[in-house]
């Protein structure tokens, strides 16, 4: 994956509060065995961590003065997103806020911005109060996407994803599906309680690696808002197997059998490794979101 060099990143839409200490709060999920559980459940799912069980909270995290400081003065071009991980990040947010606030008009939509929130070890949200085991995730309340960078370390070591800089954009085009979903009003389909591999919290998971591949195809024509040319320049065919890869590696079937050794359909919550994989690349062959209707799919 290549970004534009001369290209100008906005680092507006990334909050950075991994310097902040959170005062008080409980965190109910940690490390070990119970942040395992948690991570099983919670991994990209989408809809804030009230749905997990964790403590109550609704302070909205500011960005820590030292840390956003840093990332503005760092990320400021395409060349500095091809050499760091932080400024990737920006990059890859940018990106997809760039193709969905110019596809939402085109159907006769109006897309709302979202920030992507850099945190580590623990975060206030308008869902509740969630630790990195958590994984990465979407708070409708707040309508902000909160990610661990260290998160992706963990895709590779603990997941077996082959890793790389579109593993990385796939996670975040993910959440950003998301974000999509709620302002169409489908992501409360989610929220009714249910698991099990025809249940709608997979439907809707799903959706989201399905609209994540419809970025994806759109990623190198897209114009950026401040120079007119796509922000991302190249994606080869690797860094696509990279991303059916990160996708396969988080599918329910992968991960249970992992970690409980065992295969149980009926409490998924995300999609088995060839679903995500199959919804991810029909989104980036067609390029159309319509194409993304997991609800009407047998």
């Amino acid at each position: 994956m290549q970004f534009d060099d001369d290209a100008d990143l906005d680092t507006s839409e990334v909050k950075d509060v991994r310097s902040s200490r959170i005062p008080g709060g409980r965190a109910t999920v940690g490390g070990g065995i119970v942040g395992v559980i948690a991570l099983l459940l919670g991994l990209f799912f989408g809809v804030g961590p009230e749905q997990l069980g964790l403590s109550s909270g609704d302070t909205t995290p500011g960005a820590a003065s030292s840390s956003q400081a840093q990332v503005n003065q760092s990320c400021r071009t395409g060349s500095d997103a091809n050499t760091k991980e932080d400024c990737r990040i920006v990059a890859v947010v940018n990106s997809v806020q760039d193709y969905w606030s110019q596809e939402f008009p085109r159907r006769g939509g109006r897309y709302s911005p979202a920030s992507t929130v850099f945190f580590t070890g623990r975060v206030n949200t308008a869902c509740g109060t969630a630790t990195s085991a958590v994984g990465p995730f979407y708070c409708p309340g707040d309508r902000q996407v909160y990610l661990d960078l260290g998160f992706f370390n963990e895709l590779r070591t603990k997941f077996g994803s082959s890793g790389g800089p579109f593993a990385q954009a796939y996670v975040v085009a993910h959440e950003y599906g998301h974000h999509i979903q709620n302002l169409m009003g489908t992501l409360q389909k989610s929220q009714d309680g249910r698991q099990g591999a025809g249940s709608n919290a997979v439907k809707v998971e799903l959706q989201a690696d399905c609209y994540a591949g419809v970025w994806a195809h759109h990623a190198t024509t897209t114009p950026d808002k401040a120079t007119g040319r796509p922000l991302i320049s190249k994606l080869t065919d690797q860094d696509i197997k990279d991303g059916l890869d990160a996708a396969a590696a988080v599918g329910d079937d992968r991960i249970q059998e992992k970690f409980q050794g065992r295969v149980t359909p009926e409490t998924w919550t995300h999609g088995s490794a060839q679903q995500r994989q199959q919804w991810f690349y029909t989104g980036y062959q067609t390029g159309d979101m319509a194409r993304c209707n997991t609800f009407a799919a047998r």
